[in-house]
C-alpha cells in the first residue's frame, strides 16, 4: 500500500513539474480540482443513497419477524451476516460511491463546457431552442439524469435486499406481508426512479436533433410525428407511475405500482416502437421523397453551417478536352510552380543523402511548405533531421547513451518542390551538417519532435565526459559535443526530484547515474501533438505536424480543432474514415482524432512547440467559434489573440489537412443542396482511390498542397487540392481547393483564407479522372525523343532486374481551359541499403492525350505540339528540353544536301559511341563497380547530347535506353551511413 501511494504521490508530483515547466499549471490544476470535485460529489450522493438504504432498512426492521420456512433460512444468513453488517455499512456504500465518482469524474469535460456555456445565436427549426443548448447543457443533463437513474436504482436494490434480509418485505408468492415502513421506504425510492425516467424520457424529445436514422442525422417525419408525441406521452405516464408509488404508501399494497409499472412497458412499447414502425411502413415509405423534403432540406442546410461548406464559391467549368499550342499561355504563371517532388516518395532520398548517420532519420512522408527565396514565394518539401535512437546500432544501446548522450536531431532540410536535380534527386536550398543554405542563421538543434526519445537527460558541464552528442564532424574525435543551455524541461538535480522521476519512469539509474548533476534537466513529453494535447486536452489535433524554421527557431507547427458530436440536424461522420487515405495508409500518419464521430468541426487553434526548448503557444484562429469561446472561459489566459502570431510564423500557417479531409468527405453529398436532388442521391460524389496504387480496395487519394490559380482567382495562391469523380463512374465530376496561404509578414491574415472552391463538370463530362490516366499511363505506347522506348516499356523495364518504379503524386490542374495531369515516376534499386527513388520522368496529360519526358518542360511541350505556351522553369533538371520538330526542313539543309548527310553521319557516330558507353555502363553494373558506372553514364549524356546537337531539323533521334535501366544511387555522391 505504502507503494502504491509513493507511486502515486511521484506521479502526480512529475506532472505538477511538468506543467509548471511549461507555464500551463492551471491547466492542470484545473482539471484535477473538477475531477476530484466530480468524484466526490458522484460518490457521495450514491455512497449517501447506498448507505441511507443499508440504515433505514435495518433500523426499521420488524422486531418479530414471521416463522415461516423461507424466514428460518434467511435468520442463518442474517446470523452469518450480522457481525459484518457495521463494515457493509461503509465497503458497499465506499464501492458503489467509488466506481460512480469515477464515472462522473470521466465528464469533466462535459461538465466545464456546460458550466461556461455561450449562446450560437442560432435557433433550431424545430424546437426554438438556441444550438448552444443542444451542444453544451443536453449532453450535461442527459448524463445527469442517467447518473441519478443509476444512483436511485443501486439505492432501491440495496434497500429490497436490506428489508428482504431482516423480514420487512415480503415478495409476491411468499407468506405473510411487507411491513408497512418497507413499502414506505421502496415507495419513495421507486417514484424516485420513474420520476427521473419521466424527465429522460422528455429530455429525450431534443436528442432526436441528434439522433442518426441511417440516411440522416436529425428528426425525420416519423420522429416528428410519431416519435416526438410519443415521448412527451411516456412522460407523462412515467410521472403517474410515480404516483402510483406513492399512493401504495397509503393503500399498504403493490397494486397500483404494479399496474403503473405494466402501463407504462405497454405504453413503451407500442407508443415508443411498434407506432413508429407502423407510420414508417405505412405512411412514410409509400411517400418518403415528399415527407421526408423538409427534414432532409434541414440536414443540408444545418450540415454545410456545421462543416463550414456554406461558404464554397461554386463555379461552372466546361473543361476543354483538345490540345492546340501555346494552351498554356494564359497560367504562364502557375505553370512554372508545378510541385514534380511527391513528398511521400522523396523521405527516403532525403534519408540516403541528408541523414548523414544511421541514427539520423526523416519521416517517411515528408511536408510541404513555402517559403521566400531571393525574392519569391515558392513551395518547398520540408522535413527534421531528427534522432531516432531504433537505428542505433545495438552494441550502442545502454541507458547511458540512449537518455544522456544521443538526446536530439539537427537541422532542417528543404528541396525546392519544382526542381530536380541532374540525377533526379531534389534540389537543396537547405542541407547538410552544419546547415547551409538559404534559410540563414536558427538554432537547429531539435529536442522536441516526432521522433524524439520519451525522456533525456540534459545539462551536463561543457567539456566533461557526460556531454551531449551534437552531431558528427570531420574532427579527429568524428564528432562535436554540446551541453543544453534552453529552458526546456524540469529541473532535477535536487535528490527528492531525482527521486520522483527514478520511481514515475521505473528507472533507478536517474537516483544513481553520475551523469545526471546539480544543473541536469530532464525533458519528456516530447512529441509536439503529445505536449499540445496535454496543456489543451480538450483539442482534437490534426495528424501532421510539420516544422518550419520561423524567427531563427524550428518550430513545429500544429493545427486544433474544436468538434462536437451535438449539432442539431448535422450529419454525423466517421472521423477517422474521413482523414484516412493512401498517404496516412502508407506512412502510419492517422490522425488518432477524438471522438470517434463529430457532426461539427471549426479549425479554431493554431499551435505551435519550439523545436529547442519545447515552449508551447496556442493562438486563437477562430474566436468566433462558441466552442473556442466556452473553453477559453474554462481555461483563461491559456489561448492567445490571434494578434499575438508574428509575421514570420503567418508565412507557414496553412490551411489543415485533416480539415479538409472531412469537408471534402461531406462535400461529396452535400454539394447537393435540393432535398428532392439528395433523396435521389444520383448526383453523389466520391474521392477516387489513390491512382499511384494500384492493388484491390485501394484507399482514395490525398490531397494536395500546391500553388496554383483557378479560375476566378488573378494569381496562384497555395492551395489544398483535390479531385471528385461520380459515385459510379471514373470521370472527373469537380475539382476542390481551399485558398491555403494565411498571410504575410504583417501578421495579417489575408482575405480569402480558407476559401473552399469548386470547379463543377457538367454532369455529362467526359473528362478523364485520375485513375484514367493513371491506366493511360500504365499502358501507353507513346514515346519520347528523350527515350529509346515507350513509356509503358520505360515502366515494365524498370520494373524488374533488380528496379522498381514508384509513381509519385498524380497532381490535377485546371489550366489551359481544361485539365491538366502531371506525374513525377521514381525508379529505384528494389534491394540495398543505400537505393532510394530518383526522379527519372514526367508524364502531363490534358483530354485524351498523353506525353512524357525527363523534364516537366519536355513533357508540356510534347503534350501541347512543341509549344505550350508557358515554361515549365523546373530548373536544376538534366538534360535540355526535348527538340521541337518543324513540319518542314530549314531551307538548305534538306536531307539530300551535304550539310544534312554531315549531319546525319555525326548523329550516327554519337549514337555508337553512346551504345558503346552503355555497354561499358551494364559491365560496371553487374560487377558493383559503381564509379565506372557513372563515369560510364557520363559518356552516355554527352553522347546522346552531342547527337541532338547535330541531327538536322526535321529528324527523329532515336535515343538508346539502358536496359538496366537505372540504379538506385549514384554512389560517388551520396554518402553511406554508418555507425557512431
Amino acid at each position: 500500500m505504502a507503494a502504491l501511494a509513493l507511486g502515486a504521490l511521484a506521479s502526480v508530483w512529475t506532472q505538477v513539474l511538468w506543467f509548471d515547466s511549461v507555464r500551463f499549471s492551471r491547466v492542470f490544476t484545473t482539471e484535477l480540482l473538477t475531477k476530484a470535485g466530480l468524484f466526490v460529489t458522484g460518490a457521495l450522493v450514491v455512497g449517501a443513497l447506498a448507505c441511507s438504504s443499508i440504515l433505514i432498512g435495518h433500523r426499521l426492521r420488524p422486531v418479530y419477524a414471521p416463522v415461516t420456512d423461507e424466514q428460518v433460512a434467511l435468520d442463518r444468513y442474517r446470523a452469518m451476516l450480522d457481525p459484518l453488517r457495521r463494515l457493509a455499512v461503509w465497503v458497499v456504500p465506499g464501492v458503489l460511491g467509488v466506481f460512480s465518482g469515477t464515472a462522473l469524474a470521466s465528464q469533466w469535460q462535459t461538465f466545464l463546457l456546460w458550466l461556461h456555456r455561450v449562446p450560437f445565436g442560432k435557433q433550431d427549426p424545430e424546437f426554438g431552442m438556441d444550438i448552444g443548448f443542444f451542444v453544451f447543457t443536453l449532453p450535461w443533463v442527459s448524463f445527469l439524469l442517467d447518473f441519478a437513474l443509476m444512483g436511485l436504482v443501486l439505492a432501491a436494490i440495496v434497500a429490497a435486499l436490506t428489508h428482504y434480509l431482516y423480514g420487512g418485505l415480503r415478495p409476491p408468492g411468499m407468506s405473510g406481508r411487507s411491513t408497512k415502513a418497507a413499502v414506505v421506504h421502496l415507495s419513495c425510492l421507486l417514484a424516485a426512479v420513474a420520476l427521473v425516467q419521466g424527465l429522460s424520457y422528455w429530455f429525450g424529445r431534443y436528442d432526436l436533433a441528434v439522433a442518426d436514422s441511417g440516411r440522416i442525422t436529425g428528426i425525420t417525419y416519423t420522429g416528428a410525428h410519431a416519435v416526438l408525441p410519443g415521448r412527451s406521452i411516456l412522460a407523462v405516464a412515467a410521472v403517474l407511475c410515480a404516483l402510483f408509488f406513492l399512493a401504495s404508501i397509503w393503500t399498504g399494497s403493490w397494486r397500483l405500482p404494479v399496474v403503473g409499472v405494466s402501463l407504462l412497458a405497454v405504453c413503451a412499447l407500442v407508443i415508443g416502437t411498434i407506432y413508429p414502425m407502423l407510420v414508417q411502413s405505412l405512411k412514410v415509405k409509400p411517400s418518403e421523397r415528399t415527407l421526408e423534403q423538409p427534414y432532409i432540406q434541414r440536414n443540408i442546410e444545418a450540415t454545410r453551417s456545421a462543416f463550414g461548406l456554406d461558404k464554397v464559391v461554386k463555379t461552372p467549368y466546361k473543361a476543354e478536352t483538345t490540345v492546340s499550342s501555346g494552351q498554356l499561355r494564359g497560367d504562364a504563371d502557375t505553370i512554372p510552380g508545378i510541385r514534380i517532388v511527391d513528398p511521400a516518395i522523396v523521405g527516403q532520398t532525403f534519408e540516403a543523402i541528408q541523414a548523414v548517420k544511421a541514427f539520423y532519420s526523416f519521416p517517411a512522408s515528408l511536408d510541404v511548405d513555402r517559403y521566400r527565396l531571393e525574392g519569391k514565394l515558392v513551395d518547398a518539401v520540408v522535413g527534421a533531421r531528427e534522432l531516432r535512437l531504433d537505428d542505433l546500432d545495438r552494441s550502442w544501446r545502454n541507458w547511458v547513451n540512449d537518455h544522456t548522450v544521443y538526446t536530439h536531431g539537427y537541422g532542417l532540410v528543404a528541396a525546392y518542390g519544382n526542381r530536380r536535380g541532374p540525377d533526379g534527386q531534389p534540389v537543396f536550398f537547405e542541407q547538410n551538417i552544419p546547415s547551409t543554405g538559404k534559410l540563414g542563421t536558427y538554432e537547429p538543434r531539435i529536442y522536441f519532435g516526432e521522433e524524439s526519445p520519451t525522456y533525456s537527460i540534459v545539462g551536463a558541464p561543457e567539456g566533461s565526459g557526460d556531454a551531449e552528442l551534437d552531431h558528427p564532424d570531420g574532427s579527429a574525435g568524428g564528432q562535436r559535443n554540446t551541453t543544453y543551455r534552453g529552458a526546456g524541461g524540469v529541473q532535477i538535480g535536487s535528490f527528492p526530484r531525482r527521486l520522483a522521476y527514478a520511481i514515475a519512469y521505473r528507472e533507478p539509474n536517474i537516483l544513481l547515474s553520475s551523469a545526471v548533476n546539480p544543473e541536469s534537466r530532464l525533458l519528456d513529453i516530447r512529441k509536439p501533438r503529445e505536449r499540445i494535447g496535454r496543456v489543451a486536452p480538450w483539442l482534437t489535433l490534426d495528424g501532421d505536424p510539420y516544422p518550419a524554421v520561423v524567427d531563427g527557431r524550428v518550430q513545429w507547427i500544429v493545427d486544433g480543432y474544436t468538434t462536437s458530436a451535438n449539432y442539431p440536424y448535422s450529419q454525423l461522420t466517421e472521423i477517422e474514415d474521413a482523414t484516412s487515405d493512401a498517404l496516412t495508409a502508407r506512412s502510419a500518419n492517422v490522425a488518432a482524432l477524438a471522438p470517434a464521430r463529430v457532426n461539427y468541426m471549426r479549425n479554431s487553434v493554431k499551435a505551435t512547440v519550439d523545436a529547442y526548448d519545447g515552449t508551447v503557444h496556442l493562438y486563437a484562429w477562430d474566436d468566433q467559434d462558441p466552442l473556442l469561446k466556452a473553453w477559453t472561459k474554462a481555461f483563461p489566459g491559456t489561448v492567445e489573440p490571434m494578434s499575438a502570431i508574428k509575421g514570420e510564423l503567418m508565412q507557414h500557417l496553412r490551411y489543415p489537412e485533416d480539415m479538409f479531409k472531412v469537408q471534402r468527405s461531406m462535400l461529396g453529398k452535400y454539394h447537393v443542396t435540393d432535398a428532392n436532388s439528395f433523396f435521389g442521391g444520383q448526383d453523389f460524389w466520391k474521392v477516387p482511390t489513390d491512382p499511384s496504387d494500384r492493388t484491390t480496395g485501394a484507399p482514395s487519394q490525398p490531397p494536395y498542397y500546391l500553388s496554383l490559380a483557378v479560375p476566378g482567382q488573378a494569381a496562384p495562391t497555395f492551395s489544398l487540392t483535390t479531385t471528385y469523380t461520380p459515385e459510379k463512374r471514373s470521370v472527373l465530376s469537380a475539382f476542390l481547393s481551399a485558398d491555403a496561404d494565411a498571410g504575410g509578414k504583417d501578421g495579417q491574415r489575408k482575405d480569402g483564407y480558407g476559401t473552399l472552391r469548386l470547379l463543377e463538370l457538367p454532369r455529362d463530362t467526359q473528362v478523364q479522372g485520375p485513375g484514367q490516366v493513371a491506366n493511360n499511363i500504365f499502358s501507353s505506347n507513346d514515346s519520347s525523343p528523350r527515350f529509346a522506348l515507350t513509356l509503358s516499356q520505360f515502366l515494365n523495364n524498370n520494373s524488374q532486374g533488380g528496379s522498381k518504379v514508384s509513381m509519385g503524386n498524380l497532381l490535377t490542374l485546371p489550366v489551359g481551359g481544361g485539365v491538366l495531369y502531371v506525374q513525377p515516376i521514381y525508379v529505384q534499386a528494389s534491394s540495398g541499403t543505400s537505393a532510394y527513388p530518383q526522379s527519372k520522368a514526367i508524364v502531363a496529360s490534358f483530354g485524351d492525350k498523353l506525353a512524357w519526358s525527363d523534364t516537366l518542360d519536355g513533357a508540356l511541350d510534347g503534350l501541347f505540339g512543341g509549344n505550350s505556351g508557358a515554361t515549365a522553369g523546373d530548373q536544376g533538371t538534366s538534360g535540355p528540353a526535348a527538340p521541337t520538330a518543324p513540319s518542314t526542313p530549314t531551307p538548305g539543309q534538306s536531307p539530300g544536301t551535304p550539310q544534312g548527310n554531315q549531319g546525319n553521319a555525326e548523329v550516327a557516330k554519337q549514337l555508337t559511341a553512346a551504345q558503346e558507353a552503355m555497354k561499358a555502363a551494364d559491365e560496371a553494373l553487374a560487377k558493383g563497380d559503381f564509379t565506372a558506372y557513372g563515369e560510364a553514364q557520363k559518356r552516355v549524356r554527352a553522347a546522346v547530347d552531342a547527337a541532338l546537337k547535330a541531327q538536322r531539323p526535321g529528324q527523329t533521334t532515336v535515343v538508346p535506353a539502358s536496359p538496366s535501366a537505372t540504379p538506385s544511387a549514384t554512389p560517388t555522391s551520396t554518402p553511406t551511413p554508418t555507425s557512431p
